[in-house]
Parts: structure tokens; sequence; C-alpha cells
């Protein structure tokens, strides 16, 4: 398999599935000693610490209507999701925004790569028109309380937002509900068991 590391076991993903995320994790190598899309001492562990952590995210919804990634830098979860929707949601649509140019160049020449389907939006997210997600997520971009403003202008009412977070992910919860309605289910990480992943709903203003 080209790219980093092995596939880590429980990732069950189509043979054609797992050729274009090989092809992907190629292309990220290629330009991360560039412009740095993922660290350097977690490029050896690709497949677990970035590929399956953000496969894990398109399980835990039903990938239907239009998926909206946030601050999608090398391309987790959002263009991990673009590539298992192709075979698996043919109809989902997935954008992603990302302002910093050249990972958005990046982006545009994975997607190219592996035949994913998808929109990539060169802007800041507080900057881009309200997108009415179906889902939202965003993966190691700001603390709970940031992404609840964001979910706020951009998942429409009836959506879900999905937001990895580390050991303290139950000190941002507390902090967040004191400016924020919502509801939160963790779901527990199946690449760090202190981790989780939150699946959160009905966000407004508290």
């Amino acid at each position: 398999m080209s790219g980093q590391g092995s596939m880590p076991p429980g990732l069950n993903v189509s043979r054609e599935t797992l050729d274009r995320l090989s092809s992907f994790a190629a292309l990220l190598e290629k330009w991360n000693p560039r412009i740095n899309l993922v660290s350097r001492n977690s490029l050896s562990d690709l497949w677990t610490r970035h590929i399956a952590d953000s496969v894990q995210l398109f399980d835990c919804v039903a990938p239907e209507g239009h998926w909206v990634d946030l601050g999608s830098g090398g391309g987790f979860p959002g263009l991990i999701v673009a590539i298992l929707a192709a075979d698996a949601a043919p109809n989902l649509r997935v954008t992603m925004i990302e302002s910093d140019q050249r990972k958005s160049a990046f982006l545009r020449a994975a997607a190219r790569e592996t035949g994913a389907t998808c929109t990539i939006i060169a802007e800041r997210i507080e900057a881009v028109e309200p997108q009415q997600a179906d889902i939202l997520s965003a993966r190691a971009l700001a603390d709970l309380e940031t992404l609840l403003g964001f979910a706020d202008r951009h998942l429409n009412r009836s959506g879900v937002a999905l937001f990895p977070k580390g050991v303290t992910w139950q000190k941002e919860l507390d902090s967040a509900r004191q400016r924020w309605k919502f509801k939160a289910q963790p779901i527990t990480s199946i690449t760090d068991p202190e981790a989780v992943i939150l699946k959160v709903e009905g966000v407004s203003r508290d």
C-alpha cells in the first residue's frame, strides 16, 4: 500500500475506496514537506492518527444532504468524507472551507487525484455565507465554544455537528454550556480511548 504506515484493523472500506485513500496518502506525503499539512511526528502513523480518525466521523451519522467541513487543512475529515462518499454515499454534497490558500490548493489537487467530488471555499469561516449544512464537522480547529458559534452560522436547525475532542472534552463541554444551549452525545474514539467525538444538535445561544 502506498502511504506511510499500514491500514489499521477495523477500517472497513471497499477496495476502490482503499485505493483512493492510498492515493490521497501518497499525495499528502509528497506535499507535506512544503506546506506542513500534518506534523512530521504523526506522518509515520498517518493511517491511524488521521485517516481512520476521520473515517469514524463518517460512520457516526447517516451521510445525507450537505456535509460542510470547517478548517479542512490537510483534508481531515473533509477530503476523507468526500472519498468515502464517492462509493458509499454518491448523493452526499461535500463542502470544505479552508482559508489557507496553499492548503486549499492541496485539497483541490487531492480531489482531482482521488476522483472525489467536493467544493472547496478558500475563505475565512466567518466570511462565508451561511451554508445550511445537514452535517457540520471540524477537527483540531478551535475550542468547543468557538465551534458552536460556527455551527450557529453554518448548521441548519435540524442538522448535526461532529466535533472530535481530546482528553479535556468534558471541561470544554461544561464551559460551552455557560453560553450555549445544545445537546451533545460523546462517542468514544476508536483511535484514542481518552478522546471522543461530540455529536451536537440543537445549537442556540443561551
